[in-house]
């Protein structure tokens, strides 16, 4: 039954992924088409990521009420509506609207599996979670491109994920009793016995604003990468539209091969340790894509990039219940996650506003700065728990 009901969370994660490149390596075909500004794409994914910040920190409450498996099977049917609405829309106002329930599907079900995997599995199986969605994310943008490549149509992309996440719902839905199983108990009845934690509460807690913006940063610098790296090349190195949309596909490519990779690492390798070296790669990526040196080193830039993204989401959010106490760690990764969503909701339309005032050639450096305080922070939060852990020793 653990097994069985892993397979599942893996499986979830892969609909969690396949939605979430799409805008990216889709809108250099669709903002011409619909008559706006390349820099409006910001906004819807502002919109999305507001949704999915809500949900978020309603994700204690929400899995303590209706289990694990019911809050994963309504957000990924909730997604697929949406993707279905993006794939009939022809209008900015429309995808606005859609972005809307798109953004409310992602939040509860992220927290909601990524703490029980937290608690319940060892660090390998975190890793290899999230290489689930990086399947997933990287499956998208090639999806995206031979749509506009075969149909000329960037809706047929979406519609083709939309009904992948259909079936996706379908087997969740029949795999609903696996979280009724005693392997899948505490899934099911949510994050333990008790009431939800205070925000407030959460907040205070020693090391928690020092995770709350490193995480922030994460999520900016891999959301920023996601949505611009297409654009940039189009726009700033010259590449063609259908070449960009593939390319920006490598990115995610490297998150997953990386985190495969880092599921054996974690035997060996301390979660701070994967996370320094996961850092340092970012900032080498980045320096390739600054590099004017053609088409070629760009796309292993993007690539060491999502190498480097690889062991650090995942790796963090594992440490959060030796962090912060398994009494908080659902409270507190639905904090995580809400910090992560603003990070994604706000820095990628910070830099379509920059680019468009200033120019498309701040990417890289706009990364690096990301990078830079994410560094910093880490590091803070790296010592609270040092802290806590002497504490205790005491």
């Amino acid at each position: 039954m653990v097994s069985l009901l892993l397979a599942v969370i893996y499986l979830s994660f892969i609909s969690l992924g396949l939605p979430d490149s799409l805008l990216g390596s889709a809108w250099p075909v669709i903002y011409p088409q619909i008559g706006v500004p390349i820099s409006w794409s910001g906004i819807i994914s502002l919109i999305i990521s507001a949704g999915t910040v809500i949900s978020s920190l309603q994700s204690d409450r929400l899995t303590r009420r209706l289990g694990a498996g019911r809050v994963t099977a309504a957000s990924v049917g909730m997604t697929a509506a949406a993707l279905l609405g993006f794939s009939f829309s022809r209008s900015f106002p429309a995808l606005c609207f859609w972005a809307v329930p798109y953004g409310f599907g992602a939040g509860s079900v992220d927290a909601a599996l990524n703490n029980y995997v937290a608690l319940h599995f060892a660090s390998r199986h975190m890793s290899w979670l999230h290489c689930m969605w990086g399947i997933g994310a990287s499956t998208g943008p090639y999806i995206m491109s031979r749509a506009i490549t075969r149909y000329g149509s960037w809706n047929m992309g979406y519609r083709i994920v939309g009904i992948l996440q259909i079936a996706l719902t379908a087997c969740i839905i029949f795999s609903l009793p696996l979280w009724k199983g005693s392997a899948g108990a505490s899934a099911e009845e949510g994050a333990g016995t008790g009431g939800p934690m205070p925000l407030k509460d959460v907040v205070r807690l020693k090391g928690a604003k020092a995770i709350m913006t490193a995480f922030f940063c994460y999520c900016a610098v891999e959301s920023t990468v996601g949505l611009w790296a297409s654009s940039y090349l189009v726009v700033y190195r010259s590449v063609p539209e259908v070449t960009a949309a593939g390319f920006a596909s490598m990115f995610f490519i490297g998150i997953t091969a990386g985190r495969a990779a880092n599921g054996f690492l974690t035997m060996r390798f301390s979660d701070r340790q994967l996370i320094r070296a996961g850092q340092t790669l970012v900032g080498l990526g980045a320096l390739l894509v600054l590099i004017p040196a053609g088409q070629t080193l760009a796309l292993a830039g993007l690539v060491v990039m999502g190498i480097g993204c690889a062991p650090i989401y995942p790796c963090i959010i594992h440490s959060t219940p030796a962090l912060f106490g398994e009494e908080n760690s659902q409270a507190m990764v639905g904090v995580q996650m809400a910090s992560a969503y603003v990070g994604t909701c706000l820095m990628p339309p910070l830099f379509g506003f920059l680019a468009k005032s200033i120019s498309f050639g701040l990417f890289p450096f706009y990364v690096l700065i990301l990078l830079a305080l994410m560094a910093v922070t880490y590091t803070f939060a790296a010592a609270a728990q040092e802290g806590r852990t002497a504490g205790n020793r005491r």
